[in-house]
């Protein structure tokens, strides 16, 4: 009997036989040759790493980028470092195209959109024409092939997805908060070679993401959100709102917030200051934020101390945009507005005695205080926290404009509701007694008094467009219209402009 063997290695040569017509000739000729073929040794395996290392070569390029350039990757130095010098094969095996690990990345690339990306970004159309054209029997060459640029585009579309998640896609080389704390510098494709070992690719994928409540929440409220039907007619809307919350999970992968237990954050858009703890709301302040022309900064610090009755050194962007024209006109401005001039030295001075009318903002060389009162701009505290841009929190007399909705008001520094209340808790907080003085004790304090922080509290001050509320999508006002040029940065020109 033929071994099995041996028949399938002369199935293999029969196609390389040139019968040009089936004449009794021609059919001896295969019979005598028929021993030789099926003793013949069998064709060699074709393997793979050989064939991905051709994908990757750089030994003509000059470098990595340049070489993976041809293929599209997005991730080619971070390929070339996961691949190493073996190349050999990690999505996929000759008994089973793809693996485990194969399977449970495609179809998290596949669930990207959940994460305010695009699959299209990730290779989605050729891996899925690779992994389909695994599916069916072909020449073992051309299989191995195929199997070769599935490893290169998923690994690629993979480690790009890490970096996207953790610093966000149009700021790849941004050092996220986890890596600032680790003081190390991340090498993702030691941690993707390091998920596969022990088949946990996509929580190693998804761990890179920011921890903090404002982005988990939103990004698990997009994701709900996407699974709900959408009517014909509003493709383009939902397409409009998707991009909306999109770029706002990108912006919280630029500026993710520490893993504290405890912190303030004032999100400008919201007019709004919360205190949150243990992942918990504690508190909630409306506040007045910068204008548009005047616009609040985004910023991190810590809330320090707090001053009560507190002096006001105006801002000399102020003095010299909005308060110089009044004194060119009437020198009376200040003491009609409990104001006071001073050299840059302190001394007080009279203004009636200054030629304003020869006072520019370019040789502008005073200080201009307003002592505590009632109609201090300040209020009766201030809220003081280490910055560049010379911003605090503040009460204002000024309290009637917290019943509006549209609250840019102000200079760029942040007015705040109730701030007593929030003055009592950060005592509180620390254990000590609350011995407040009231708004009427405050304006009587003839001189500021400063009360120092034990322990001072993290503060946070962010732009998000879209927010989480009670697990659905909240779309709030692009006041210093910054949106539109991260959504074109992701998703390209728009057909009509974004949410108002």
């Amino acid at each position: 009997m033929v071994p099995l063997s041996a028949l399938v290695r002369f199935l293999w040569y029969f196609p390389l036989l040139a019968l040009p017509r089936c004449t009794p000739d021609a059919v001896s000729q295969v019979v005598e040759a028929l021993p030789t073929l099926l003793n013949a040794p069998a064709p060699p395996p074709v393997t793979v790493a050989p064939l991905i290392r051709a994908l990757l070569d750089t030994s003509g390029s000059g470098s990595a980028p340049t070489a993976t350039q041809p293929l599209g990757l997005q991730a080619g130095a971070q390929v070339l470092a996961f691949y190493g010098p073996d190349y050999e094969p990690a999505w996929t095996s000759p008994a089973d195209s793809l693996n485990a690990n194969a399977r449970a990345a495609l179809r998290l690339l596949a669930r990207a959109a959940d994460y305010g990306l695009r699959p299209a970004d990730y290779h989605e159309l050729p891996l899925r024409a690779l992994r389909d054209s695994l599916r069916h029997p072909h020449e073992p060459a051309w299989h191995a092939r195929q199997q070769a640029r599935l490893e290169v585009y998923l690994t690629d579309a993979v480690l790009r997805l890490m970096s996207d998640l953790r610093r966000g896609r149009l700021r790849p080389y941004t050092v996220s908060v986890g890596e600032k704390a680790a003081g190390r510098v991340w090498q993702p494709a030691a941690e993707l070679r390091a998920a596969l070992a022990v088949g946990t690719v996509s929580a190693t994928v998804l761990a890179g993401q920011p921890a903090h409540r404002e982005y988990r929440q939103l990004q698990q409220a997009l994701a709900r959100w996407l699974t709900r039907p959408i009517a014909p007619d509003s493709a383009h809307f939902h397409q409009v709102q998707f991009e909306h919350a999109a770029l706002n999970l990108e912006r919280w992968r630029w500026n993710a917030l520490p893993a504290d237990s405890e912190y303030v954050l004032i999100n400008v858009p919201a007019y709004e200051l919360l205190v949150v703890g243990r992942d918990s709301v504690l508190r909630r302040h409306r506040v007045i934020v910068g204008k548009p022309e005047t616009p609040t900064p985004t910023l991190s610090s810590h809330l320090s101390h707090f001053t009560l009755a507190p002096d006001w050194y105006v801002p000399r962007s102020i003095a010299t945009r909005e308060m110089l024209p009044h004194l060119q006109a009437d020198a009376g401005y200040l003491q009609r507005n409990n104001l006071a001039v001073y050299t840059t030295r302190g001394q007080l001075l009279d203004p009636a005695t200054i030629a304003w009318r020869t006072v520019t903002a370019r040789n502008f060389a005073y200080v201009i205080r307003q002592s505590a009162g009632c109609e201090n701009a300040l209020g009766n505290i201030v809220f003081r926290f280490a910055n560049p841009h010379a911003v605090y929190l503040h009460d204002t007399p000024m309290r009637q404009f917290f019943a509006r909705p549209d609250r840019a008001l102000s200079h760029g520094c942040i007015r705040l509701q109730h701030p007593m209340q929030l003055a009592a808790y950060l005592l509180r907080r620390e254990g000590r007694a609350v011995n407040l003085p009231s708004e009427e004790e405050c304006a009587r304090q003839p001189r500021p008094r400063d009360v120092r922080l034990r322990r001072a509290l993290p503060l946070h001050v962010r732009y998000a467009t879209c927010v989480a509320d009670n697990g659905h999508l909240r779309f709030l006002p692009d006041i210093y219209h910054q949106d539109e040029a991260v959504r074109r940065a992701l998703f390209g020109p728009a057909r009509r402009p974004l949410l108002p």
